[in-house]
């Protein structure tokens, strides 16, 4: 029995490891990628407690060690006064781990609860009563870059949000400048898959704090959204990867802004073009598991690449 129960335990420790470099490896490729992380950083890691945001502090305190530039970190919570919430989980968690934190209390609750009527949701002004709260204490603070727990997931689900119900092609970027001019977000989890995110923040056994205690409607549109994608996910392998890569892959002039390609001033060359138009011919489409990457086509690779060099920026 006790010889079963340590098969068990090596099993469940090796399947972990493996996690956890695959959610390295991801991470730390949009950082190199994107350029996120400079010598000398001062990080302002926003912690939600939810368990996007776990991984992404514990990932970043990771790479704080082993990158060969030097960056700061400063955890930081907003809490907003929703009934309810536990203020004491989050300053415990952060106790026990060795990153500074700050804990800003704003009493948002009150002020959303008095300017939107009963029974419509309030996340829309929440949101930008926080991003405004947590700009200023990035200010306060010195830090150069906000650090945001987005995953693969949320950028596609803003794809389909925008697509479905803005008419707009766009999404959540890995790296951008602040609406107010002042501050670099980047969300380094850019490139890792929530399912793995919710193994390891289960594994890690992370204090998650639920989302729902202001009791606002949840947002159905995004939900719709996230249910078909975990659809597609489940009956095509390979398409969610597919979408993705999408998003890295953009040809402006096959698409239709004019504003974005030039399309008036378009005129034939008289060479050439392996990339040129191909509207006479059928589209060629390929088996979309073809994007799945090494972890999942084989998932017994556990070692990542020389570690961080990727974060040699």
């Amino acid at each position: 029995m006790a010889t079963n129960d340590s098969n068990a335990s090596k099993r469940a420790k090796y399947s972990l490891n493996k996690l956890e470099k695959r959610i390295r490896r991801a991470a730390g490729q949009a950082i190199e990628d994107f350029a996120m992380i400079a010598d000398g950083d001062r990080i302002m890691v926003c912690l939600s407690g939810g368990k996007d945001s776990y991984t992404l502090l514990t990932t970043l305190q990771y790479f704080q060690k082993v990158a060969p530039i030097k960056f700061e970190l400063i955890a930081v919570n907003l809490d907003q006064k929703q009934p309810g919430f536990p203020e004491h989980i989050l300053p415990e968690y952060l106790a026990t781990q060795d990153v500074a934190f700050r804990i800003i209390e704003e009493d948002t609750y009150s002020i959303v609860k008095g300017k939107i009527p009963a029974g419509k949701t309030t996340c829309s002004l929440c949101s930008r009563l926080r991003r405004g709260i947590l700009y200023k204490t990035a200010q306060q603070l010195g830090a150069t870059k906000i650090a945001l727990g987005h995953h693969r997931d949320d950028i596609l689900e803003t794809l389909f949000l925008n697509m479905f119900y803005g008419g707009a092609l766009k999404s959540m970027p890995p790296k951008l400048v602040s609406d107010n001019g002042q501050h670099v977000v980047i969300r380094p989890l850019a490139y890792v898959r929530e399912k793995d995110i919710s193994k390891y923040a289960a594994a890690q056994n992370y204090p998650i704090i639920p989302c729902n205690l202001c009791g606002s409607q949840e947002n159905l549109q995004r939900k719709v959204i996230k249910d078909l994608l975990k659809t597609w996910d489940r009956q095509y392998p390979g398409r969610i990867e597919s979408m993705f890569k999408a998003l890295t892959n953009v040809v402006p002039s096959h698409l239709a802004d004019y504003k974005l390609f030039d399309f008036k001033n378009l005129a034939p060359t008289g060479v050439a073009n392996p990339n040129g138009d191909t509207a006479f011919d059928q589209a060629t489409f390929t088996d979309a598991r073809q994007y799945l990457g090494e972890n999942e086509l084989d998932d017994e690779r556990s070692e990542p690449p020389a570690e961080l060099q990727i974060l040699k920026l």
